[in-house]
C-alpha cells in the first residue's frame, strides 16, 4: 500500500498518481521510495505494457518538501531512510535515485503533467519517453534561486532534452517555463486543454501498450536512451548487432514475420519478466539507478 502516490493497472498501462494534493505532491523521502516501488512492480508485471505518471490536484509536483524551513535540504540529506542509498561517503540524491529508476524501466513510460512541474517535479519528467502537458503547466528550474544546484541527473538529461543554451539559460536564471515555450523547446509533445490531457496520454500510452513485441519494446526503449551517452556509432552498431541476433530467431520474431505475410495481428508470447537477452558490449552499461 503506498502513501504518497496511487497505483492503478488497466488496459495494461499502469498509471502512477503523485498523491499529495494537499501538498502539491511535495518530493519526500517516502515518495522516492514509493515511486522505486511502482516502477519495480510494473516492470515486474507482465500485463503492464505502459505506464502513465501523472499527479493529483492541479499541480503534478511542487519540488522537494521544504515545508520544514531553512534547513529543509540538509535534513532531506540526513533522513535516517535514506542510509541505504548511501555509497561510501557519498550520501545520494533522491530525485536522482527516482529519476535513474524511471531511465532503467522496462517499459516505455508516458507522463502526463496537469500542472505546475518545480525543481524535482520537472526534472524527474525528463527520463520519461514522452510528455504531454497541460496548458495549465509550467515548469520551474529554480535550483539556483534557492542556492542550490539542479539535481535528479538533470544534468545529463536536459541538455539532451531541449539542448545546451537552453538548459543553461533556463537553469542558470532559475527559470519559470511556460507551456507554451516547453512545447517549443520540445520539452513536452504536445499541449491540451485540462479536461483533455488524460485522454490524450490514455490513449497514447494505449498504443504503446498494445502494438509492439513486449521483449522488442523493453530493449528499444533501453537501446535509444543508452546510446545517447555513447562517444561513436560503433557503439550502437556493436548492440544492435547483438540484438538482432539474439532476437532473430525468437518466438516473437517468427510470429511478427507469419502476422504480416497472413496479414493478421500478431499474437505476440514472450514475457519481459522471462528476462532479456543480455546485448550490452560495455557492463558498464548494465544498471544505473
Amino acid at each position: 500500500m503506498f502513501e504518497t502516490l496511487r497505483y492503478e493497472v488497466a488496459d495494461r498501462i499502469a498509471t502512477i498518481t503523485l498523491d499529495r494534493p494537499d501538498k502539491l505532491n511535495a518530493f519526500n523521502t517516502r515518495m522516492m521510495a514509493e515511486l522505486v516501488e511502482a516502477f519495480d512492480r510494473s516492470d515486474a508485471d507482465d500485463d503492464v505494457g505502459c505506464v502513465l505518471l501523472t499527479g493529483a490536484g492541479r499541480a503534478y509536483c511542487a519540488g522537494a518538501d521544504i515545508s520544514g524551513g531553512q534547513g529543509a535540504f540538509e535534513r532531506l540529506a540526513e533522513d535516517p531512510a535514506r542510509a541505504a542509498l548511501r555509497h561510501g561517503d557519498l550520501s545520494r540524491d533522491g530525485g536522482g535515485v527516482a529519476a535513474l529508476r524511471i531511465f532503467e524501466s522496462l517499459k516505455p513510460v508516458v507522463a502526463a503533467i496537469n500542472g505546475p512541474a518545480v525543481g524535482i517535479g520537472a526534472t524527474m519528467l525528463l527520463p520519461a519517453d514522452i510528455r504531454l502537458a497541460s496548458t495549465s503547466a509550467k515548469f520551474g528550474f529554480v535550483f539556483t534561486r534557492r542556492g542550490i544546484v539542479p539535481e535528479a541527473a538533470s544534468s545529463w538529461f536536459l541538455p539532451r532534452t531541449v539542448g545546451i543554451s537552453r538548459a543553461l539559460e533556463w537553469t542558470l536564471a532559475g527559470r519559470m517555463v511556460s507551456a507554451d515555450e516547453a512545447l517549443e523547446a520540445g520539452l513536452v509533445r504536445s499541449l491540451h486543454a485540462p479536461e483533455a490531457l488524460m485522454p490524450a496520454a490514455r490513449a497514447l500510452a494505449h498504443e504503446l501498450a498494445h502494438v509492439g513485441a513486449p521483449v522488442a519494446v523493453a530493449l528499444t526503449r533501453q537501446m535509444l536512451w543508452r546510446m545517447l551517452g555513447a562517444d561513436h556509432p560503433m557503439a550502437a552498431h556493436r548492440t544492435d548487432s547483438r540484438a538482432m541476433r539474439a532476437r532473430g530467431g525468437a518466438p516473437d520474431t517468427r510470429e511478427g514475420v507469419q502476422a504480416f505475410l497472413e496479414k493478421r495481428d500478431p499474437a505476440f508470447a514472450e514475457r519481459v519478466s522471462d528476462g532479456l537477452p543480455d546485448i550490452w558490449v560495455d557492463p558498464a552499461n548494465a544498471h544505473f539507478y
